[in-house]
């Protein structure tokens, strides 16, 4: 198994509140805007899905998250902390659930098509990620790019 694989299906299980629907990566509107997949997929792009990162220079955690993004998606806390607690951030985002849920609550207020096909799905969401939500038509990182469409083809080439 290689290692894309490995890292998302570790993250996948981290975050998973039931079976992950990969059938395909477009979002309905009753759902959470991001699929495991996708937030599997994501943090490979980001990190490699690389646990023992935390807080370096402005980004911290898995999904290499800035305070912005975590303010942006609506503060998540861990199990009760106040959002305004001098370590509510980093201790979201060091820990994959809180941190999927700040990413949740950023596509939430954000989510838009980026890529101009008509759909607001994965591919955009990861643009969102790494730009965030007022330039996520610009041009993707090489490194970013590669990982994130290695990860979504592993799954979709599974269901196909």
């Amino acid at each position: 198994m290689n290692i894309i694989k490995v890292s998302v299906i570790v993250v996948i299980g981290l975050l998973s509140f039931a079976s992950a629907d990969v059938s395909h990566v477009v979002q309905n509107s009753t759902a959470l805007p991001v699929t495991d997949v996708c937030l599997g997929c994501i943090c490979e792009a980001a990190s490699e899905c690389d646990r023992t990162l935390k807080c370096t220079g402005d980004v911290c955690g898995l999904f290499r998250i800035t305070w912005a993004y975590w303010s942006d998606g609506g503060k998540p806390t861990q199990q009760g902390e106040a959002p305004d607690s001098p370590n509510a951030y980093s201790n979201c985002v060091n820990e994959p659930f809180c941190a999927a849920r700040a990413i949740q609550g950023y596509m939430r207020r954000f989510g838009q098509d980026c890529n101009g096909d008509g759909q607001i799905d994965c591919f955009d969401y990861a643009r969102i990620h790494k730009f965030g939500g007022y330039g996520c038509r610009g041009e993707l990182e090489y490194k970013y790019q590669t990982r994130f469409e290695n990860c979504i083809n592993t799954f979709l080439n599974k269901i196909n």
